[in-house]
């Protein structure tokens, strides 16, 4: 896990600033569903929020304290019910079950070995009501962008920012990828023109390649039910970006 990263909740939706066809996506499935809505990793409710706002009864998980202390104040700044939980998405029991669990933004990847991912997914199957759905949304891993990961620090261009209280922050990460444990492992550095890397936090994330996570959902009691290579449904191939799954209890 890398709970350093996610303790600087505002700067992390400064960087990661949300919103778009992935927010559509998952209140889509909510509406497809209806019923209850189970994020986990659910980070500040970027995705969360819009779905409650939608009348539907939710609840967010996350490790960190911080990000679930941000989400419940945006979520009463909107006025919006939504219930927050602090837990482990590898092993949580919340006696209850939810129409839709979902994991979104690549947080399932914070789980590195496969006996943690086959303790989610069936701690997951023991949440998903009758007739439910489980969704999830990984990037599909390129053996050339992980070749890339060369162990020295490049600017993000992409993830620059502005801070009310800073001004502007440039983000730069050096990361390496270890191919035994399929695990990228980084450090993010966070700096201003006054202020050289006020925040130094590593990031460790998982590949999980195509053919493997079929596997990994089955020995935790789940079926891949739809995979797709975009956030428009586009069928998913090898080139895609993305691994965007709907899956049921098996």
């Amino acid at each position: 896990m890398s709970e350093g990263f996610y303790s600087h909740a505002k700067l992390y939706d400064l960087m990661f600033p949300g919103g778009g066809p992935a927010v559509d996506f998952y209140r889509t499935q909510a509406d497809r569903q209806g019923g209850t809505v189970l994020e986990l990793g659910c980070g500040t409710g970027g995705k969360l929020i819009p779905i409650a706002a939608d009348g539907h009864a939710c609840v967010g998980m996350d490790l960190s304290a911080e990000m679930l202390a941000e989400a419940e104040r945006k979520a009463g700044e909107r006025g919006v019910a939504a219930e927050w939980v602090q837990g482990d998405m590898r092993e949580f029991d919340l006696g209850r079950t939810f129409d839709l669990v979902f994991i979104a933004a690549n947080s399932l990847l914070h789980l590195h070995d496969a006996a943690s991912l086959v303790s989610c997914f069936a701690s997951v199957r023991r949440h998903v009501a009758p007739g439910g759905r489980f969704a999830l949304d990984i990037f599909n891993p390129s053996v050339g962008l992980l070749s890339e990961a060369d162990g020295l620090r490049h600017t993000r261009e992409s993830l620059s920012f502005v801070d009310p209280d800073r001004g502007d922050v440039t983000v730069d990460v050096a990361e390496a990828y270890d191919a035994a444990d399929q695990v990228t492992r980084g450090t993010w550095y966070l700096s201003t023109v006054a202020e050289t890397d006020f925040v130094v936090a590593p990031l460790e994330i998982r590949s999980i390649f195509p053919q493997e996570l079929p596997l990994l959902l089955s020995l935790g009691g789940l079926r891949l039910v739809d995979r797709f290579g975009d956030w428009s449904g586009a069928p998913f191939t090898g080139s895609a970006a993305l691994q965007l799954c709907i899956c049921e209890a098996a």
